[in-house]
Protein backbone atom coordinates (compact mmCIF):
# COMPACT_ATOMS: atom_id res chain seq x y z
CA UNK A 1 0.00 0.00 0.00
CA UNK A 2 2.86 2.37 0.84
CA UNK A 3 4.63 1.72 -2.49
CA UNK A 4 1.34 2.37 -4.32
CA UNK A 5 0.99 5.70 -2.50
CA UNK A 6 4.62 6.60 -3.27
CA UNK A 7 4.19 5.93 -6.99
CA UNK A 8 0.94 7.92 -7.04
CA UNK A 9 2.55 10.87 -5.25
CA UNK A 10 5.56 10.93 -7.56
CA UNK A 11 3.32 10.82 -10.63
CA UNK A 12 1.15 13.72 -9.42
CA UNK A 13 4.26 15.78 -8.59
CA UNK A 14 5.61 15.34 -12.11
CA UNK A 15 2.22 16.21 -13.57
CA UNK A 16 2.28 19.50 -11.63
CA UNK A 17 5.45 20.55 -13.45
CA UNK A 18 3.86 19.80 -16.83
CA UNK A 19 0.77 21.80 -15.86
CA UNK A 20 2.95 24.83 -15.11
CA UNK A 21 4.76 24.51 -18.45
CA UNK A 22 1.45 24.10 -20.35
CA UNK A 23 -0.11 27.13 -18.64
CA UNK A 24 2.93 29.33 -19.32
CA UNK A 25 3.04 28.19 -22.96
CA UNK A 26 -0.65 29.06 -23.39
CA UNK A 27 -0.19 32.52 -21.84
CA UNK A 28 2.86 33.28 -23.96
CA UNK A 29 1.32 31.99 -27.18
CA UNK A 30 -1.99 33.84 -26.76
CA UNK A 31 -0.18 37.10 -26.01
CA UNK A 32 2.22 36.94 -28.95
CA UNK A 33 1.93 37.31 -32.75
CA UNK A 34 0.97 33.61 -32.72
CA UNK A 35 -2.28 34.26 -30.84
CA UNK A 36 -4.29 33.59 -34.02
CA UNK A 37 -2.84 30.07 -34.09
CA UNK A 38 -3.83 29.49 -30.46
CA UNK A 39 -7.45 30.58 -30.92
CA UNK A 40 -7.67 28.97 -34.34
CA UNK A 41 -6.48 25.63 -32.97
CA UNK A 42 -9.07 25.57 -30.20
CA UNK A 43 -11.85 26.62 -32.59
CA UNK A 44 -11.20 23.83 -35.09
CA UNK A 45 -14.57 22.08 -35.68
CA UNK A 46 -14.47 18.34 -34.98
CA UNK A 47 -17.47 16.14 -35.84
CA UNK A 48 -18.26 12.47 -35.35
CA UNK A 49 -21.34 11.03 -37.06
CA UNK A 50 -22.81 7.54 -36.95
CA UNK A 51 -26.08 7.41 -38.87
CA UNK A 52 -28.46 9.99 -37.44
CA UNK A 53 -26.24 10.50 -34.38
CA UNK A 54 -24.03 13.56 -34.84
CA UNK A 55 -21.65 15.11 -32.32
CA UNK A 56 -20.07 18.33 -33.62
CA UNK A 57 -18.01 20.58 -31.32
CA UNK A 58 -14.95 22.82 -31.52
CA UNK A 59 -11.72 21.19 -30.35
CA UNK A 60 -11.87 23.10 -27.03
CA UNK A 61 -15.17 21.42 -26.08
CA UNK A 62 -13.90 17.98 -27.13
CA UNK A 63 -11.09 18.53 -24.62
CA UNK A 64 -13.40 19.84 -21.88
CA UNK A 65 -16.27 17.39 -22.42
CA UNK A 66 -14.44 14.37 -23.82
CA UNK A 67 -10.91 14.10 -22.49
CA UNK A 68 -11.93 15.47 -19.09
CA UNK A 69 -14.46 12.62 -18.83
CA UNK A 70 -11.39 10.34 -18.64
CA UNK A 71 -9.99 12.56 -15.88
CA UNK A 72 -13.22 12.18 -13.92
CA UNK A 73 -13.19 8.45 -14.64
CA UNK A 74 -9.79 8.31 -12.94
CA UNK A 75 -11.08 10.35 -9.99
CA UNK A 76 -14.01 7.96 -9.65
CA UNK A 77 -11.68 4.95 -9.69
CA UNK A 78 -9.49 6.52 -7.00
CA UNK A 79 -12.47 7.41 -4.82
CA UNK A 80 -13.95 3.91 -5.08
CA UNK A 81 -10.60 2.28 -4.27
CA UNK A 82 -10.09 4.54 -1.26
CA UNK A 83 -13.65 3.97 0.00
CA UNK A 84 -13.47 0.17 -0.34
CA UNK A 85 -9.87 -0.56 0.66
CA UNK A 86 -8.02 2.70 1.33
CA UNK A 87 -7.97 5.70 3.64
CA UNK A 88 -11.64 6.56 3.10
CA UNK A 89 -12.60 3.12 4.46
CA UNK A 90 -11.33 4.06 7.92
CA UNK A 91 -13.62 6.61 9.60
CA UNK A 92 -10.93 7.67 12.06
CA UNK A 93 -8.63 8.73 9.21
CA UNK A 94 -11.38 10.38 7.16
CA UNK A 95 -12.78 12.74 9.80
CA UNK A 96 -9.99 15.33 9.72
CA UNK A 97 -9.49 15.66 5.93
CA UNK A 98 -13.26 15.47 5.35
CA UNK A 99 -13.88 18.25 7.85
CA UNK A 100 -11.11 20.34 6.31
CA UNK A 101 -12.48 19.69 2.80
CA UNK A 102 -15.94 20.93 3.81
CA UNK A 103 -14.45 24.10 5.26
CA UNK A 104 -12.32 24.51 2.14
CA UNK A 105 -15.43 24.48 -0.04
CA UNK A 106 -17.91 26.45 2.06
CA UNK A 107 -15.77 29.44 3.09
CA UNK A 108 -14.43 30.28 -0.43
CA UNK A 109 -17.96 30.02 -1.85
CA UNK A 110 -19.29 32.40 0.82
CA UNK A 111 -16.49 34.90 0.23
CA UNK A 112 -17.06 34.86 -3.52
CA UNK A 113 -20.81 35.24 -3.04
CA UNK A 114 -20.33 38.17 -0.65
CA UNK A 115 -18.08 40.04 -3.10
CA UNK A 116 -20.42 39.40 -6.08
CA UNK A 117 -23.77 39.32 -4.27
CA UNK A 118 -25.16 42.33 -6.19
CA UNK A 119 -24.65 40.73 -9.62
CA UNK A 120 -26.79 37.60 -10.26
CA UNK A 121 -24.86 36.73 -13.43
CA UNK A 122 -21.54 36.85 -11.59
CA UNK A 123 -22.83 34.88 -8.59
CA UNK A 124 -23.07 31.74 -10.77
CA UNK A 125 -19.29 31.42 -10.44
CA UNK A 126 -19.48 30.77 -6.68
CA UNK A 127 -18.10 27.21 -7.05
CA UNK A 128 -14.94 28.24 -8.94
CA UNK A 129 -12.77 28.94 -5.83
CA UNK A 130 -13.98 25.81 -4.00
CA UNK A 131 -11.70 23.43 -5.94
CA UNK A 132 -8.20 22.13 -5.14
CA UNK A 133 -5.81 20.93 -7.85
CA UNK A 134 -4.33 17.70 -6.46
CA UNK A 135 -1.49 17.58 -9.02
CA UNK A 136 -0.29 21.12 -8.32
CA UNK A 137 -0.72 20.95 -4.54
CA UNK A 138 1.11 17.63 -4.20
CA UNK A 139 3.74 18.79 -6.67
CA UNK A 140 4.57 21.85 -4.56
CA UNK A 141 4.61 19.77 -1.37
CA UNK A 142 6.94 17.26 -3.06
CA UNK A 143 9.60 19.98 -3.34
CA UNK A 144 10.08 19.76 0.46
CA UNK A 145 10.95 16.06 0.29
CA UNK A 146 11.40 14.26 3.62
CA UNK A 147 11.14 17.46 5.62
CA UNK A 148 7.37 16.93 5.44
CA UNK A 149 5.96 13.81 7.15
CA UNK A 150 4.25 11.26 4.91
CA UNK A 151 1.10 11.58 7.05
CA UNK A 152 0.76 15.24 6.01
CA UNK A 153 1.07 14.33 2.33
CA UNK A 154 -1.56 11.64 2.83
CA UNK A 155 -3.80 14.20 4.58
CA UNK A 156 -3.52 16.55 1.59
CA UNK A 157 -4.17 13.74 -0.91
CA UNK A 158 -7.26 12.52 0.97
CA UNK A 159 -8.56 16.09 1.35
CA UNK A 160 -8.10 16.71 -2.39
CA UNK A 161 -9.92 13.49 -3.31
CA UNK A 162 -12.88 14.43 -1.08
CA UNK A 163 -12.74 17.93 -2.56
CA UNK A 164 -12.93 16.44 -6.08
CA UNK A 165 -15.93 14.35 -5.02
CA UNK A 166 -17.60 17.53 -3.76
CA UNK A 167 -16.86 19.24 -7.08
CA UNK A 168 -18.51 16.36 -8.94
CA UNK A 169 -21.66 16.77 -6.82
CA UNK A 170 -21.67 20.55 -7.39
CA UNK A 171 -21.34 20.10 -11.17
CA UNK A 172 -24.20 17.58 -11.22
CA UNK A 173 -26.52 19.77 -9.16
CA UNK A 174 -25.73 23.30 -10.33
CA UNK A 175 -24.09 23.22 -13.75
CA UNK A 176 -26.35 21.05 -15.86
CA UNK A 177 -28.31 22.49 -18.76
CA UNK A 178 -31.78 21.84 -20.17
CA UNK A 179 -32.48 18.14 -19.70
CA UNK A 180 -33.53 15.68 -22.41
CA UNK A 181 -35.88 12.99 -21.07
CA UNK A 182 -35.05 10.49 -23.83
CA UNK A 183 -31.29 10.83 -23.36
CA UNK A 184 -31.68 10.52 -19.57
CA UNK A 185 -33.72 7.33 -19.99
CA UNK A 186 -31.07 5.86 -22.29
CA UNK A 187 -28.36 6.87 -19.80
CA UNK A 188 -30.34 5.19 -17.01
CA UNK A 189 -30.52 2.03 -19.15
CA UNK A 190 -26.72 2.10 -19.54
CA UNK A 191 -26.33 2.52 -15.78
CA UNK A 192 -28.61 -0.45 -15.08
CA UNK A 193 -26.58 -2.51 -17.54
CA UNK A 194 -23.30 -1.54 -15.85
CA UNK A 195 -24.63 -2.40 -12.39
CA UNK A 196 -25.98 -5.73 -13.65
CA UNK A 197 -22.60 -6.56 -15.20
CA UNK A 198 -20.92 -5.82 -11.88
CA UNK A 199 -23.37 -7.96 -9.90
CA UNK A 200 -23.14 -10.84 -12.39
CA UNK A 201 -19.37 -10.97 -12.05
CA UNK A 202 -18.22 -9.54 -15.37
CA UNK A 203 -14.53 -8.81 -14.81
CA UNK A 204 -13.40 -7.97 -18.35
CA UNK A 205 -12.87 -4.25 -18.94
CA UNK A 206 -13.98 -4.32 -22.60
CA UNK A 207 -17.75 -4.56 -21.98
CA UNK A 208 -17.59 -1.80 -19.35
CA UNK A 209 -15.76 0.54 -21.71
CA UNK A 210 -18.22 -0.09 -24.57
CA UNK A 211 -21.27 0.58 -22.38
CA UNK A 212 -19.38 3.50 -20.79
CA UNK A 213 -18.86 5.12 -24.20
CA UNK A 214 -22.59 4.82 -24.95
CA UNK A 215 -23.30 6.26 -21.49
CA UNK A 216 -21.03 9.23 -22.24
CA UNK A 217 -22.89 9.99 -25.49
CA UNK A 218 -26.27 9.75 -23.72
CA UNK A 219 -25.17 12.01 -20.86
CA UNK A 220 -23.63 14.47 -23.36
CA UNK A 221 -26.97 14.70 -25.18
CA UNK A 222 -29.03 14.79 -21.96
CA UNK A 223 -27.98 18.23 -20.69
CA UNK A 224 -26.14 16.82 -17.67
CA UNK A 225 -22.42 17.49 -17.99
CA UNK A 226 -20.77 14.65 -19.89
CA UNK A 227 -17.83 14.27 -17.50
CA UNK A 228 -20.20 12.80 -14.90
CA UNK A 229 -20.45 9.71 -17.09
CA UNK A 230 -16.82 8.99 -16.23
CA UNK A 231 -17.51 8.99 -12.49
CA UNK A 232 -20.61 6.83 -12.90
CA UNK A 233 -18.69 4.29 -14.98
CA UNK A 234 -15.88 4.18 -12.41
CA UNK A 235 -18.23 3.30 -9.56
CA UNK A 236 -19.55 0.31 -11.54
CA UNK A 237 -16.17 -1.27 -12.36
CA UNK A 238 -15.31 -4.13 -9.94
CA UNK A 239 -12.41 -3.70 -7.54
CA UNK A 240 -12.44 -7.21 -6.11
CA UNK A 241 -12.57 -10.42 -8.15
CA UNK A 242 -12.80 -14.15 -7.60
CA UNK A 243 -10.07 -16.80 -7.91
CA UNK A 244 -7.22 -14.29 -7.54
CA UNK A 245 -7.98 -12.64 -10.89
CA UNK A 246 -6.47 -9.22 -11.55
CA UNK A 247 -8.64 -6.32 -10.37
CA UNK A 248 -10.30 -4.55 -13.34
CA UNK A 249 -10.44 -1.28 -11.38
CA UNK A 250 -6.76 -1.32 -10.45
CA UNK A 251 -5.77 -2.30 -13.98
CA UNK A 252 -7.73 0.58 -15.51
CA UNK A 253 -6.49 3.06 -12.90
CA UNK A 254 -2.89 2.01 -13.56
CA UNK A 255 -3.38 2.37 -17.32
CA UNK A 256 -5.17 5.74 -17.14
CA UNK A 257 -2.97 7.48 -14.61
CA UNK A 258 0.02 8.34 -16.83
CA UNK A 259 -2.24 9.42 -19.72
CA UNK A 260 -4.21 11.75 -17.46
CA UNK A 261 -1.17 13.09 -15.62
CA UNK A 262 1.13 13.58 -18.59
CA UNK A 263 -1.28 14.29 -21.46
CA UNK A 264 -4.91 15.09 -20.61
CA UNK A 265 -4.38 17.56 -17.75
CA UNK A 266 -1.52 19.47 -19.44
CA UNK A 267 -3.58 19.65 -22.65
CA UNK A 268 -6.58 20.93 -20.68
CA UNK A 269 -4.36 23.52 -18.98
CA UNK A 270 -2.98 24.65 -22.35
CA UNK A 271 -6.49 24.96 -23.81
CA UNK A 272 -7.96 26.89 -20.88
CA UNK A 273 -5.16 28.96 -19.31
CA UNK A 274 -4.43 31.18 -22.33
CA UNK A 275 -5.68 34.50 -20.93
CA UNK A 276 -5.31 37.43 -23.30
CA UNK A 277 -3.61 40.34 -21.53
CA UNK A 278 -4.48 42.85 -24.28
CA UNK A 279 -6.05 45.96 -22.83
CA UNK A 280 -5.76 44.62 -19.28
CA UNK A 281 -5.43 47.18 -16.47
CA UNK A 282 -5.37 47.15 -12.68
CA UNK A 283 -9.15 47.51 -12.81
CA UNK A 284 -9.31 44.16 -14.61
CA UNK A 285 -7.86 42.45 -11.53
CA UNK A 286 -9.99 44.37 -9.06
CA UNK A 287 -13.23 43.45 -10.82
CA UNK A 288 -15.46 41.52 -8.37
CA UNK A 289 -15.30 38.27 -10.39
CA UNK A 290 -11.49 37.75 -10.56
CA UNK A 291 -11.04 39.36 -7.16
CA UNK A 292 -13.70 37.12 -5.60
CA UNK A 293 -12.05 34.03 -7.09
CA UNK A 294 -8.51 35.02 -6.03
CA UNK A 295 -9.61 35.93 -2.50
CA UNK A 296 -11.71 32.78 -2.28
CA UNK A 297 -8.76 30.59 -3.27
CA UNK A 298 -6.11 32.31 -1.19
CA UNK A 299 -7.99 33.48 1.90
CA UNK A 300 -11.13 31.34 1.80
CA UNK A 301 -9.32 28.03 1.39
CA UNK A 302 -6.82 28.92 4.12
CA UNK A 303 -9.48 29.96 6.63
CA UNK A 304 -11.80 27.08 5.77
CA UNK A 305 -9.24 24.27 5.77
CA UNK A 306 -7.10 25.47 8.67
CA UNK A 307 -10.02 26.79 10.72
CA UNK A 308 -12.03 23.57 10.65
CA UNK A 309 -8.87 21.48 11.14
CA UNK A 310 -8.01 23.48 14.26
CA UNK A 311 -11.59 23.23 15.51
CA UNK A 312 -11.78 19.46 14.96
CA UNK A 313 -8.50 18.89 16.81
CA UNK A 314 -9.38 21.21 19.70
CA UNK A 315 -12.79 19.55 20.13
CA UNK A 316 -11.13 16.14 20.22
CA UNK A 317 -12.96 14.93 17.13
CA UNK A 318 -9.70 14.15 15.31
CA UNK A 319 -5.95 14.33 15.82
CA UNK A 320 -3.23 16.06 13.82
CA UNK A 321 -1.46 13.85 11.25
CA UNK A 322 1.39 12.00 12.95
CA UNK A 323 4.55 14.11 13.08
CA UNK A 324 2.89 17.22 11.65
CA UNK A 325 3.12 20.67 13.22
CA UNK A 326 0.57 23.47 13.23
CA UNK A 327 2.82 25.62 11.06
CA UNK A 328 2.94 22.88 8.46
CA UNK A 329 -0.84 22.48 8.62
CA UNK A 330 -1.21 26.22 7.99
CA UNK A 331 1.09 25.99 4.97
CA UNK A 332 -0.82 23.01 3.56
CA UNK A 333 -4.10 24.89 4.08
CA UNK A 334 -2.72 27.67 1.88
CA UNK A 335 -1.61 25.11 -0.73
CA UNK A 336 -5.22 23.95 -0.95
CA UNK A 337 -5.89 27.31 -2.59
CA UNK A 338 -4.17 26.08 -5.75
CA UNK A 339 -7.37 25.57 -7.71
CA UNK A 340 -6.04 25.69 -11.27
CA UNK A 341 -7.27 22.62 -13.26
CA UNK A 342 -10.52 22.01 -11.37
CA UNK A 343 -11.22 25.74 -10.98
CA UNK A 344 -10.65 26.31 -14.71
CA UNK A 345 -13.00 23.44 -15.46
CA UNK A 346 -15.77 24.76 -13.18
CA UNK A 347 -15.15 28.24 -14.60
CA UNK A 348 -15.75 26.96 -18.13
CA UNK A 349 -19.15 25.70 -16.96
CA UNK A 350 -20.13 28.78 -14.94
CA UNK A 351 -19.02 31.31 -17.57
CA UNK A 352 -19.22 29.67 -20.98
CA UNK A 353 -16.83 31.21 -23.54
CA UNK A 354 -18.74 33.18 -26.14
CA UNK A 355 -21.93 33.45 -24.10
CA UNK A 356 -20.90 35.00 -20.78
CA UNK A 357 -19.50 38.48 -20.29
CA UNK A 358 -17.31 37.11 -17.50
CA UNK A 359 -15.63 34.40 -19.60
CA UNK A 360 -11.89 34.97 -19.30
CA UNK A 361 -12.16 37.10 -16.17
CA UNK A 362 -12.39 33.94 -14.08
CA UNK A 363 -9.05 32.75 -15.48
CA UNK A 364 -7.30 35.88 -14.21
CA UNK A 365 -8.60 35.23 -10.71
CA UNK A 366 -7.75 31.52 -10.86
CA UNK A 367 -4.18 32.05 -12.09
CA UNK A 368 -3.52 34.88 -9.62
CA UNK A 369 -4.99 33.09 -6.60
CA UNK A 370 -3.36 29.75 -7.48
CA UNK A 371 0.07 31.33 -8.04
CA UNK A 372 -0.02 33.22 -4.73
CA UNK A 373 -1.27 30.13 -2.89
CA UNK A 374 1.59 28.06 -4.34
CA UNK A 375 4.30 30.57 -3.42
CA UNK A 376 2.99 31.42 0.06
CA UNK A 377 2.03 27.83 0.85
CA UNK A 378 5.46 26.53 -0.09
CA UNK A 379 7.26 29.30 1.82
CA UNK A 380 5.29 28.85 5.05
CA UNK A 381 5.44 25.03 4.94
CA UNK A 382 9.21 25.20 4.30
CA UNK A 383 9.73 27.59 7.23
CA UNK A 384 7.70 25.29 9.49
CA UNK A 385 9.65 22.24 8.30
CA UNK A 386 13.20 23.40 9.07
CA UNK A 387 13.54 20.66 11.67
CA UNK A 388 13.51 17.08 10.32
CA UNK A 389 10.00 15.62 10.17
CA UNK A 390 9.02 12.76 12.43
CA UNK A 391 8.41 9.75 10.14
Amino acid sequence: MRSLFTRFFQLEAASGVLLIVAAILALVMNNSPLSYLYSGLLDIPVAVQVGALNIAKPLLLWINDGLMALFFLLIGLEVKREVVDGQLSKPSQVILPATAAVGGMVVPALLYWFINRDNPAAVTGWAIPTATDIAFALGVLALLGRRVPASLKLFLMTLAIIDDLGAIIVIALFYSGTLSSLSLMLAAGCLVTLVAMNRLGVFKLGPYMVVGLILWVCVLKSGVHATLAGVTLAFCIPLRTRNAEASPLLALEHALHPWVAYAILPLFAFANAGVSLAGMTIDSFTHPVPMGIAIGLLLGKTVGVFGLTWLAVKLGIAALPAGARWGQMFGVAILCGIGFTMSLFVGSLAFEPGSSEFAGMDRMGILTGSFLAAVLGYTITAMASRKPAIH
